[in-house]
């Protein structure tokens, strides 16, 4: 492939002087506007490689450590899929309880040892604030792909992008997060994001026992941010421009039987869809588990598939920009 983008202003080549080469990733925090939209340029370019030649030999050499402690579809994937599209190597690590961890083995021994052999790691990891030890301890690149109720960054990069693919912009918008707020990094880490954008209103519909955590509502609200909570969708979804649905995740309750009781509280279908904006789309992270009806999947305001191509883009954005090919 040649050593430039189409466009003048992204530049594919060896960068290593560039701002993000050799940087950890782990909350979107690190974003500036200015950074993101840095991104989402680099983010779109890759889409359009992609749709025209495929895969390119952009990381050629390069390999990626996919260290996962928590099941993953989608990320897991998608990172092994943007490094393979990039011309890049991986190495899977999906079944954790298998490796040295099981003998008792540190998180930051592993992290050092895949350093040994790869060029950037991704982790997902069920603690909060594992990411963080783990870029403490590296040398290289790490990326964080979920560190349990805490951030999930990239996944809110791949969201923002979604928003502005679907609705060519970030400002003057109404975002309805509905569900699991509480233990759902991924609202967590867009939230945050989007306080970084002008003339953005966010509303909050979760049952009593979901709501967004107070420490992410104080942090936003100080952006300037208006916020309000809700136990009804009904009321904010005319005028909603995003909608971003969560499953409620049994996984994180302590007692089955709280979960038994918020499991099936919002369930997005047609009937209900009728009240919202023809202009606006219906996000997910996925998996969802009934809380959006497969008869909205049809629907062109469904984007929670095209998000999971998004996320491709975006991530390969990432990979190349902390390998310095960007």
């Amino acid at each position: 492939m040649p050593t430039t983008s189409t466009n003048p202003h992204l530049p594919f080549g060896e960068n290593k002087n560039a701002e993000w080469y050799g940087k950890d990733i782990l909350s979107v925090k690190q974003f500036t506007r200015t950074d993101l939209e840095y991104v989402f340029g680099v983010a779109h370019e890759m889409r359009g490689m992609v749709e025209r030649v495929g895969t390119f030999d952009l990381l050629k050499g390069k390999i990626l450590a996919n260290l996962f402690y928590e099941p993953s579809t989608r990320t897991s994937s998608s990172f092994t899929a943007a490094m393979e599209r990039l011309g890049g190597s991986v190495i899977p690590i999906s079944e954790v309880k298998y490796s040295s961890v099981s003998k008792g083995e540190s998180l930051p021994d592993t992290i050092r040892t895949l350093e040994c052999y790869a060029d950037v790691i991704v982790l997902r990891h069920p603690e909060t604030g594992s990411a963080a030890i783990a870029a403490k301890a590296a040398k290289k690149p790490i990326i964080n792909a979920g560190d349990g109720v805490g951030e999930h960054p990239t996944q809110a990069l791949l969201d923002a992008f979604t928003i502005m693919e679907e609705l060519g912009r970030l400002d003057n918008l109404t975002v309805t997060m509905l569900g699991d707020l509480k233990y759902g990094r991924t609202v967590h880490s867009l939230a945050r994001l989007l306080s970084q954008f002008s003339n953005i209103k966010l509303n909050y519909v979760s049952p009593d026992i979901l709501k967004m955590p107070k420490e992410v509502m104080e942090e936003v609200g100080a952006k300037g941010v208006p916020q309000a909570e809700f136990s009804s969708l009904e009321k904010v979804l005319p005028e909603t421009d995003i909608l971003y649905v969560t499953r409620v995740q049994k996984e994180r309750f302590e007692d089955p039987a709280d979960y038994e009781t918020v499991k099936g509280a919002y369930v997005i279908d047609p009937e209900i869809m009728k009240a919202a904006k023809q202009e606006m789309a219906v996000m997910h992270p996925l998996p969802r588990v009934g809380e959006i009806s497969t008869d909205f999947d049809d629907d062109p305001r469904a984007a929670y598939f095209r998000q999971m191509e998004y996320g491709l883009y975006v991530r390969m954005a990432l990979l190349a920009m902390v390998l310095g090919k960007a």
